[in-house]
């Protein structure tokens, strides 16, 4: 892309030799992401370990979106285990961008590196060490960068313009020209404002940095030449908190919240023309080439982007459905099928399972997960894509049934059924119709289209109103709960029992555990009985900061995989000596692995009370339960001393 530039630029900035410089810098996607980490680490940053795909008690969102998604609690004021200082690569699946993929650079599946102050270091330390990475490790010329700031809002005088930034940027190298403030950012969430995750809390200004892809000598900035910077980073400034009446007002502990595409960052350093001929994803572009017969870029793209998407979120336990998670799974892996009609390769319950070996062979060795699953990944497309096939003959059926109704145009209200029952895309309807000498109604379909956007739309928003993890008084409770629940079921079921999936609002809990057989009426009744006499002797709750081991040591309840790191907080309900006088305060009640928060004392719960047990999966249960009464106000668990 810029390849002579680029050497040209850096032998006078560096005075180094050309033939040297490939040598000088981290440019295999491998490299940058442990460059990267390296490089934060040696910052004084803790590197822990990326979270799962699918957000742990937390109904806001279906998928993990960014890194700093897990940390929210920490962002909201908890103590992290591993200090203030954070770094971390974390798997992200975003779905709002769907109908860009195909282009040089969206996807929906991506790794982002991240960094994090927790309260420490602000804008200065977080553009200083951005800055130095970008220019110092990445060795990519100051000429070739260009950065965007906070313009203001002119409906909230309280945020002004973030010139702190834009001064920060200039100190360090890069020139007025290259720097555009963005305007109306509060609510336009792509002019360099971020927040709150919700409707009240932390916010604020971000800085964002772009790498110039135009032609020719780089010119302008992001807000004079738009297509021709790419954004690589952001830097977040959380400064703000905002208020249930809509104000804002400065927050105690301000934090940064860092986040860089690691896909778009081996686009640049490899110059190559998009994130799909990068070295980790162009063998899986050559795997879907193998097997089609025709060469339209855009539905190979969409091939290789959605099922590697596919691949990791069944690696993280989702299966094809109708709802939630396995709902978009099922989609990402239906829209990759229909592209591969467009490129007429067969779809017999083989192809699917290809591609996924292929992101397998690239990404196992960094997420051992793929390799653990990989039978129950390849099977779980490979029905996919024979069920899909039995649909899409069912509707064949369907829509020569419309044949015979229609005059010479299809209606839109038709076209739209084929498409939201079986999953017939518009081009495919089109050239079915054209075979048969019709036209379809497509302002009709665009109309039905849209109105099912708008209700799935405000049934998300009422869905996910919360925010990201929506922290209130009730929603601590009943995370409370729901450590009482999980050792009342190992009690009266056995100590097989292991928590398998929580979701928590704020009016109930769900929780999913592993056990073969229907709980009795009986058995509900004594897990009731056991958390409610829990709450009723009012045990203190209150955590620890320890190793992995120690908390095995100790006997504390936690899946030990790769989700924790080096250090972890442990939350105990009950005293942490043996020198109580009754049956209450002999030995903790809980003990397990957790984030938090949590109520500092039982008894702020009320009355615990189980409302459904089902199955969940094969070998997997569900309860789902509330909480009756219980104290308005709540203080939330503190640190051993």
């Amino acid at each position: 892309m810029h390849s002579r530039k680029i050497f040209k630029y850096q032998m006078r900035r560096d005075n180094n030799l050309l033939i040297s410089l490939p040598h000088m810098r981290p440019t295999s996607t491998d490299d940058i992401r442990k460059a990267y980490l390296d490089f934060f680490k040696k910052e004084g940053h803790a590197v822990i370990p990326g979270a799962s795909l699918i957000p742990e008690n937390d109904p806001t969102v279906l998928f993990t979106t960014a890194g700093m998604h897990p940390l929210v609690p920490y962002l909201l004021g908890e103590t992290h285990p591993a200090g203030h200082r954070l770094c971390d690569v974390q798997k992200c699946i975003r779905t709002q961008d769907i109908d860009e993929v195909g282009d040089a650079s969206h996807l929906t599946f991506f790794e982002m590196l991240g960094n994090w102050s927790l309260g420490d270091y602000f804008k200065e330390g977080a553009i200083t060490m951005s800055f130095t990475f970008l220019t110092e490790v990445l060795k990519i010329p100051v000429e070739m960068l260009s950065v965007t700031c906070f313009g203001g809002d002119d409906r909230f005088p309280a945020l002004p313009r973030d010139a702190e930034a834009a001064e920060i940027w200039k100190k360090i190298g890069i020139p007025q020209e290259r720097i555009a403030f963005m305007k109306g950012g509060v609510k336009e969430s792509k002019q360099n404002w971020w927040g709150p995750a919700g409707q009240t809390g932390p916010c604020g200004p971000d800085t964002e940095m772009f790498y110039w892809i135009g032609k020719g000598e780089p010119k302008g900035n992001p807000a004079t030449h738009e297509d021709e910077w790419l954004e690589i980073w952001n830097d977040v400034f959380m400064q703000y908190n905002k208020k249930t009446d809509g104000t804002f007002e400065p927050l105690k502990q301000q934090n940064v919240d860092t986040g860089m595409g690691l896909e778009r960052a081996a686009k640049v350093l490899q110059n190559v023309s998009s994130v799909y001929e990068t070295d980790r994803m162009k063998p899986i572009l050559d795997r879907v080439m193998e097997m089609a017969d025709h060469r339209d870029e855009r539905h190979l793209r969409i091939i290789v982007d959605h099922l590697k998407a596919a691949t990791f979120i069944i690696a993280d336990g989702v299966l094809p459905s109708n709802v939630d998670q396995g709902y978009i799974l099922r989609r990402l892996v239906r829209r990759a099928i229909r592209s591969a009609r467009q490129l007429k390769v067969e779809h017999d319950g083989t192809f699917t399972p290809k591609v996924a070996e292929a992101v397998i062979a690239q990404y196992g060795h960094v997420y051992a997960k793929l390799k653990e699953r990989q039978p129950e990944i390849l099977d779980a497309l490979k029905r996919e894509e024979e069920q899909f096939g039995r649909t899409l003959k069912e509707g064949m059926k369907q829509f020569e049934r419309a044949v015979q109704e229609t005059g010479t145009q299809m209606d839109g209200t038709t076209v739209f059924h084929l498409y939201d029952t079986y999953g017939f895309p518009l081009e495919l309807t089109k050239e079915l119709a054209q075979e048969k000498g019709l036209t379809v109604d497509e302002k009709g379909f665009r109309t039905k289209f849209e109105e099912h956007q708008a209700l799935s739309r405000a049934g998300a928003e009422a869905k996910f109103k919360g925010g990201l993890q929506d922290h209130s008084g009730e929603t601590t409770k009943l995370h409370t709960a729901t450590h009482l629940l999980d050792t009342a079921l190992r009690t009266v079921l056995g100590t097989h029992v292991f928590q398998k999936g929580s979701n928590i609002t704020a009016e109930r809990l769900r929780f999913d555990f592993n056990h073969p057989d229907k709980m009795t009426p009986e058995q509900i009744k004594e897990v009731e009985k056991l958390v409610n006499g829990a709450i009723a002797a009012d045990l203190p709750v209150t955590y620890h900061v320890t190793t992995v081991e120690g908390a095995k040591k100790e006997g504390a309840i936690g899946v030990f995989d790769a989700r924790y790191g080096a250090e972890v907080k442990v939350y105990r309900v009950g005293p942490s000596t043996s020198s109580g006088r009754d049956e209450w305060s002999a030995r903790p009640f809980s003990l397990e692995i957790c984030g938090g928060p949590h109520v500092a004392r039982t008894g702020f719960l009320g009355s615990f009370k189980i409302l459904k047990e089902e199955s969940s999966s094969a070998g997997v249960r569900r309860i789902k339960a509330v909480l009756e009464g219980g104290a308005k106000e709540i203080t939330v668990a503190q640190e051993e001393r």
